[in-house]
């Protein structure tokens, strides 16, 4: 949880209209796999809010995922992003079964969202709960969520020297969106440092040999803090190349706070992050737009464990509270992270992937009966 420092996110970026919203309209989207598990989970936090908060919800269930493209040949239907467009402030989405081999006609649905929605951050905090962990971790991995590899331009051709197969994809970073995502995780490092007294931003990058891409990226993002140095003066502003990188965030978690990094690095950092705080299944994202905010657990589908009733709910109600916070609801969404943090520090009911015997359904009734 992001605690008070993106309290006032919301402001920064451009969703104030939503910030006074007390009726929602949220879309439910599970997805494949566990995701139909987990998606009701958040589902039943939002429909037990404490009366004094004097929310309510409307939700909108809605079709994605790999399941959907087998049956109707579209992995993301016009009419989902239709009605995220036009009816929805948030929504919370499940997990995508993406094939690792080409499948003619497929590309993820939530990578899809992202662009069309205009999902520019994702924002990843990775939090440990005081009194669980030897290493504690307290940071927020701030990945731009647009392009990069992710923009899916790829070919492939046969080289007519050796006769063999080439692969070839294209990685774009623009001054836009690095200006976007690196004025955002600073804003957040901000809010950081108001909260705790200090705060550092670390830009993640590989432009001793991507030069000019990862180049771009760097340069960008110095150039933001250094143009509004009066604004960020307090901040401690470091770079890392991103493969020492990953061997500092395992030696060394404690030294991390903000890290922005470009769509590839910070998927992966994320994912290997979680395990400083013992599993993706209590890692939560948030999708953050100028119109609409998702939430979405950093987990993936796990179809080894589908239909069993024992996906851990953990992220997805974490990230059910992040998307209220980016909404404009910051003490509601720290009423949620109070109760969640209450579960994992008795340790009494969690799921397999924690060391546990519980249910899904148990770690929700058990964080529902924390709630105040």
């Amino acid at each position: 949880m992001l605690r008070s420092s993106v309290s006032r996110i919301t402001s920064l970026r451009g969703l104030a209209s939503n910030a006074v919203r007390k009726n929602l309209t949220i879309g439910l989207i599970p997805g494949d796999g566990i995701g139909k598990e987990v998606i009701p989970a958040g589902k039943q936090i939002l429909e037990n809010l404490n009366p004094k908060y004097g929310l309510s919800f409307n939700f909108i269930d809605l079709e994605a995922g790999f399941q959907t493209f087998l049956d109707t040949g579209k992995a993301l239907p016009d009419e989902t992003v239709r009605i995220l467009k036009e009816q929805c402030q948030g929504a919370l989405f499940g997990a995508v079964q993406s094939p690792t081999t080409k499948v003619e006609g497929y590309s993820s649905p939530i990578v899809a969202l992202r662009k069309q929605l205009g999902l520019y951050a994702n924002i990843r905090p990775v939090k440990s709960v005081s009194g669980t962990n030897d290493r504690p971790c307290d940071m927020v991995i701030v990945r731009e969520n647009t392009e990069d590899l992710y923009i899916k331009i790829e070919k492939t051709y046969t080289d007519p020297v050796t006769g063999t197969k080439v692969a070839e994809a294209t990685k774009r970073i623009t001054e836009v969106a690095t200006r976007k995502i690196a004025t955002i995780a600073l804003d957040i490092a901000l809010q950081r440092l108001k909260q705790n007294g200090h705060a550092t931003l670390t830009v993640t990058h590989k432009s001793n040999v991507l030069s000019q891409s990862d180049g771009l990226f760097r340069e960008i993002c110095k150039d933001v803090y250094e143009s509004n140095k009066n604004k960020y003066s307090g901040i401690n502003y470091n770079e890392q190349i991103v493969d020492s990188m990953v061997y500092r965030l395992f030696r060394e978690p404690e030294c991390f706070d903000v890290v922005v990094a470009p769509n590839l690095y910070g998927d992966i950092l994320s994912d290997g992050a979680a395990a400083l705080v013992g599993s993706l299944g209590v890692v939560p994202s948030a999708n953050v737009g100028p119109e609409i905010v998702i939430g979405e657990p950093s987990h993936g589908s796990a179809p080894d464990i589908a239909g069993k009733g024992v996906a851990n709910p953990i992220a997805t109600i974490r990230s059910t509270a992040l998307m209220l916070q980016f909404l404009g609801h910051p003490e509601v969404a720290k009423d949620i992270e109070t109760a969640v943090d209450a579960n994992i520090r008795e340790g009494n009911i969690k799921t397999p992937d924690l060391g546990g015997k519980s249910t899904t359904q148990q770690v929700v009734d058990d964080v529902l009966s924390k709630l105040v």
